[in-house]
């Protein structure tokens, strides 16, 4: 069989990937309809272990709320089975600070199709019908030993308060399982404070980086939600710290 050509939507993906190495993120600006590439002078990044260099005093935490909701199993959590629907949602223009064109759902689709996009997808089942329902979600890249969180979602109107952060923590449990080192927010809030989210200089960020996104022998594999707390109440999901834990 002869070699496969390379393709624009390769070009484009390498492109995409090769900034992501060097600090870069894309964002678009939809009512101008202009696309832009960002990096911040300051960073928001979630320490995923505790002797994060890049944090040393901070460690990812679960609010105890939050972590009661885990447990419920109200949700069925999973990845990579509706990432178009979990970035279409989380690209509605409708919200707040609304950043997501149709530019970078088909990017980041690419992206997604050569194994670098991943979605954690939140659901619930309807009692009558037995169907999942998609409540809410996040996105985001990994390259080597880096995850890059782009945008997350929840539909409360459906059953999904709180949708989002329960996705947060399976995605730290599962980072953390994978051997991941870094997990960049891009933006520091208050919302992702009460995790434990710090907010970095750019020089710090790029220092952490490089060797992050260099590491070949990390890779996303296999998601498995953290049934474990579910199952068992008292413990806390593998490798993250509870907020009366930390207190």
């Amino acid at each position: 069989m002869p070699p496969r050509h390379a393709t624009i939507a390769d070009s484009l993906v390498r492109q995409i990937v090769s900034a992501y190495r060097r600090g870069y993120f894309p964002m678009a600006d939809i009512r101008a309809g202009e696309l832009f590439w960002c990096s911040p002078e300051r960073r928001g990044v979630i320490p995923l272990h505790a002797d994060d260099p890049l944090a040393p005093n901070s460690t990812f935490t679960i609010p105890k709320t939050l972590r009661q909701k885990v447990r419920s199993g109200k949700f069925v959590v999973t990845a990579d089975r509706a990432f178009t629907q979990t970035i279409v949602s989380c690209a509605n223009p409708d919200r707040p600070g609304a950043w997501i064109d149709e530019t970078i759902v088909g990017a980041y689709r690419l992206l997604h199709d050569a194994g670098f996009a991943h979605s954690i997808e939140v659901w619930r089942r309807n009692e009558n019908t037995g169907e999942l329902i998609l409540v809410g979600g996040l996105y985001g890249l990994a390259i080597g030993a880096a995850f890059f969180g782009e945008s997350m979602f929840s539909l409360p109107a459906i059953g999904g308060t709180d949708a989002s952060k329960v996705a947060l923590v399976h995605l730290v449990a599962h980072l953390r399982r994978r051997g991941y080192r870094l997990l960049d927010t891009q933006m520091w809030s208050p919302h992702l404070a009460q995790f434990g989210c710090v907010e970095v200089d750019r020089p710090d960020f790029l220092r952490a980086l490089t060797p992050a996104v260099t590491d070949r022998s990390v890779s996303w594999g296999v998601f498995l939600p953290s049934d474990s707390d579910a199952i068992t109440p008292r413990r806390a999901l593998p490798g993250v710290e509870r907020e009366d834990d930390a207190a």
